[in-house]
């Protein structure tokens, strides 16, 4: 009932909830509730398509200590906090620890239907297949029409692939929550009267929390006290600015935009800082309220519309495949039972139904393969679009400098050093206590201001469009405000300097010139400035004026000693760095010369505020550096540069970054950045390092490439073979193979399939970004088709006329012809290399090697007679062998002249 209007539309189907969600971005992404991880599950096998973890989770009653249900307080927002919290039995101090520990128990999460579920749905996934259940029917009728020994061969094969299939997706997903267990978001309570920082999960009814700049918000919650303190309540509301909130109450009848003295699970703090008190978790929460009536699906990257319209093409082909079949024997006067099951069979044997399990377990492991080169993968899916990024946007500081800022000097006007200033800004960074920052860090390890006498009245937070914080505080000589920040946003607000200068042209023209020489020699410059005030109960942003400004303070980063580098190796990844950052555009200049980039190709944020369309789109992808630019602008230089048309990733650490990160194809961050930035992104650094991204871009490309191997072996072979089957069937006057020997035939070729996922990966497929070609593809499978197709007609002639074998050798023959071509296929098209100058991995090369030895002894196994095989004289086995290589042999000579034709292309 208090669904805002965006909100509701968005509940009702009249608008897409991505729009919902993030109405000012063109591709958004996951809202900021929590940093889950999801897992790549393919779903029906008719379509393919990426599933997401649901978003309304399992959660437990909440009760009281006697057991009693826990209700959230009605209309809590139009009460008194005090009034809320007697309620709610807590006090400002918080709750104890034990009682925390009551509340989470009684109200908290409950993970097993929810493992439970993710169980059921793998094995969901395996047997979604329509063409499985028509198979199980026709199954069904021939056990209704007596026909039990083919009955129960097909069930077994079907079982067989299915548990399969199972054993493998659940594998993969025991490894996708393994690395989803490494990292938690944190949420900052007062238990027992101390800050501590606990699991989102671990906040309870009546928890105190603390909230800063980038912290996302745990849980529904009022307001008990807040200092400029600005929440983004895009996912709930649809507004695109955030919202300053304070204590107080509101009417009853307020709207969830109206309820400023309330915080919501699943918005993030912009800015400033708020101390509030829990009220709902879980399934009580506005935003599972509103969850509800929605059904969530992320943005389909590339990968995921690749997959699908080739699931949707397959399928059509599939189907169509079965229908003329069946149709055109039955006219013929073939018995219906088993040419059903023929027609199934043909269409399940061209189906690849171990794509998800392929799926899941190539990405599962490329995830752990990249979790070892210290790359955390939160998006499964993801994975694809790191591999195909060709631009990568990034802040500079621990990417490409060391990431360990030191204070420089304390200095006044003049350019002399001063004590004064280095006690008043480090009394300012001692005292704050919104988002922690190194400039903050660095000044207190080179001095720790005496604070004895001085005592603290109030804050005005930092934020990123003001970029500058103060505190007032109280001390002999009276009440003060001290203020630091950017040069330009302080010199605006300063009326004189401490030697009495009036803030003239000519002054800031002369502080402006201290200030870019110490810039342009890599020194980050920050500036301090004071005002005596007076005192009162609340402070805002308006008291920052008439200032008096008192000095600089100069930080060193330096650059890394293999920051060039790693420019250079991703450059020749194909991958091309660009610095964006808030800092003055001769620091980034300058850093930019040091790693070996173009320090003139530079835009700053004004000149980025002049350009528009096509214009901007030009400049964008020619500049290589970005200074000077804001949250809102960082996230129009990743729209400009996909609208160019290139793969955008963005590294970032910051609340400021958030914004790109959404906005970005792929997004990364650092364990330590704010929660806001890790939510936003895909990828998580457990170090901030561009040569560890490098081995995940790296890893990324091997995971897509054999993913994509799996699909051009197995279409390859299933294409040419199945359409020669059927072809056959119009020929012969009996079935080519029986229903069984098809479903057994493609089980055991898709055996050392599995092994794709772990194969190795030629050094050429990793060098350049990978993109999904549909076209490319399809061209693949139908020229690689039609070759298998050729050699399968080469074996139907000599079989029936060089041989004149009887119809039970004919099946026997081809089974073991098409199974040895499905096998070697594998090895010959997984490189672009000759087949032999390429090592194929381990569980590859003997699974292929023990499944060939299989197949030449399967005629001769007592027990495969009930599947219609008889022994095959040796000549005949000879032969079969013999044009098995001679297919390996022209597979290979076709590879070469199809990949030379696509490189002239």
């Amino acid at each position: 009932s208090h669904l805002s209007t965006g909100a509701r539309a968005a509940a009702n189907g009249d608008v897409a909830e991505d729009a919902l969600q993030c109405p000012s971005r063109e591709r958004p992404r996951s809202h900021p509730t929590s940093v889950t991880f999801d897992v790549w599950r393919p779903g029906a096998a008719s379509s393919y398509m990426a599933q997401s973890q649901s978003f309304v989770r399992w959660w437990k009653p909440r009760r009281t200590s006697d057991g009693r249900a826990r209700a959230v307080p009605s209309v809590y927002w139009s009460r008194s906090a005090a009034d809320v919290m007697r309620e709610l039995e807590s006090a400002a101090s918080g709750l104890s620890a034990s009682e925390a520990e009551r509340r989470r128990e009684t109200s908290g999460l409950d993970v097993t239907p929810h493992r439970f579920r993710a169980r059921l749905r793998v094995f969901g996934h395996q047997v979604q297949s329509p063409l499985l259940w028509l198979l199980l029917f026709a199954a069904a009728v021939s056990m209704l029409t007596g026909e039990w020994r083919d009955a129960t061969i097909v069930v077994v094969i079907v079982a067989a692939t299915v548990v399969v299939g199972y054993v493998r997706e659940s594998g993969a997903e025991g490894a996708a929550e393994a690395l989803a267990a490494r990292m938690q978001t944190s949420a900052t309570v007062v238990r027992d009267g101390v800050f501590v920082a606990v699991p989102r999960e671990a906040v309870a009814p009546g928890d105190v929390v603390l909230l800063a700049a980038g912290s996302l918000v745990p849980a529904d919650a009022v307001i008990l006290e807040a200092t400029d303190c600005f929440v983004s309540e895009a996912v709930l509301t649809g507004e695109s600015f955030p919202v300053e909130k304070r204590p107080g109450a509101v009417p009853a009848a307020a709207t969830l935009a109206e309820r400023v003295n309330c915080v919501f699970l699943g918005t993030n703090v912009r800015s400033g800082t708020a101390r509030c008190l829990v009220v709902a978790t879980g399934s009580s929460t506005e935003l599972a309220h509103i969850a509800a009536h929605l059904v969530r699906h992320r943005p389909e990257t590339a990968f995921d519309r690749g997959v699908r319209r080739f699931g949707y093409a397959l399928t059509s082909a599939m189907l169509l495949l079965t229908v003329v079949v069946f149709v055109a024997h039955v006219m013929r006067g073939r018995p219906p039972v088993d040419t059903l099951l023929f027609s199934v069979a043909l269409a399940v044997g061209l189906s690849p139904e171990l794509l998800p399990a392929i799926l899941s377990l190539s990405l599962a492991r490329g995830a752990q393969q990249m979790a070892a080169r210290g790359v955390l993968v939160r998006r499964l899916t993801a994975i694809e679009n790191l591999g195909s990024m060709d631009v990568l946007c990034t802040d500079k500081t621990g990417t490409l400098t060391e990431g360990t800022i030191r204070l420089d000097g304390a200095y006044d006007p003049n350019g002399q050093a001063s004590a004064a200033v280095l006690d008043a800004a480090a009394i300012n960074a001692r005292l704050q206590t919104g988002l922690d920052n190194p400039l903050d860090a660095a000044l207190l390890d080179a001095h720790t201001p005496n604070l004895t006498a001085v005592h603290k009245l109030g804050e005005i937070p930092f934020d990123f469009l003001r970029r500058r914080l103060s505190v007032i505080v109280e001390t002999p000589a009276g009440v003060s405000l001290i203020a630091k920040g950017a040069f330009d946003g302080l010199t605006a607000r300063c009326t004189e300097t401490d030697d009495g200068a009036p803030m003239d042209a000519a002054e800031i023209a002369r502080l402006r010139a201290r200030h870019d020489a110490w810039s342009r020699d890599g020194v980050r410059v920050v500036a301090v400035a004071t005002r005596s005030i007076q005192r009162r109960s609340a402070y805002t942003h308006e008291d920052e004026t008439g200032l008096t400004f008192v000095g600089f303070l100069t930080f060193l980063d330096r650059p890394k000693t293999d920051a060039a580098a790693a420019v250079a190796d991703l450059g020749r990844l194909g991958v091309a760095v660009k610095i964006v950052t808030g800092d003055n555009r001769f620091v980034a200049g300058h850093l930019a010369a040091l790693v070996g980039m173009h320090a003139d190709r530079l835009l700053t944020g004004g000149d980025l505020s002049r350009l528009a369309g096509a214009a901007l789109w030009r400049a964008v992808e020619q500049a290589e550096i970005f200074a000077e630019v804001d949250p809102n602008q960082k996230e129009q230089i990743v729209l400009a540069l996909k609208r160019a048309g290139h793969v955008v990733g963005f590294l970032g650490d910051g609340v400021n970054d958030a914004p790109a990160m959404h906005a970005a194809d792929t997004s990364v961050s650092v364990e330590r950045a704010v929660d806001v930035a890790r939510e936003a992104a895909d990828f998580v650094l457990l170090e901030r390092d561009l040569d560890v991204l490098r081995g995940g871009i790296e890893e990324g490309r091997r995971t897509f490439a054999n993913t994509l191997k799996y699909l051009l072996t197995t279409m390859s072979a299933n294409l040419g073979n199945m359409m020669s089957m059927a072809a056959a069937s119009f020929v012969l006057p009996f079935l080519p193979l029986l229903a069984g020997q098809i479903l057994l035939n493609n089980l055991l070729s898709d055996v050392p399939a599995v092994g794709l996922a772990d194969d190795r990966v030629d050094p050429e497929l990793v060098v350049r970004p990978s993109t999904w070609d549909i076209a490319f593809i399809v061209r693949f499978m139908m020229m690689f088709g039609a070759l298998s197709s050729a050699f399968d007609a080469i074996t139907f002639v000599v079989l029936m006329r060089v041989f004149r074998v009887d119809v039970p050798a004919f099946r026997t023959g081809w089974f073991v012809e098409s199974l040895l071509t499905e096998l070697v296929i594998a090895l010959v098209v997984r490189t672009r290399r000759p087949w032999f100058r390429s090592r194929p991995g381990r569980l590859l090369l003997v699974s292929s090697a023990v499944l060939m030895a299989v197949t030449l002894v399967v005629p001769y196994v007592p027990m495969t007679a009930a599947l219609g095989f008889v022994p095959l004289p040796l000549g005949v086995l000879a032969a079969v062998v013999a044009i098995t290589a001679l297919y390996v042999e022209a597979t290979e000579l076709v590879k070469r002249w199809f990949y030379r034709q696509r490189v002239v292309a």
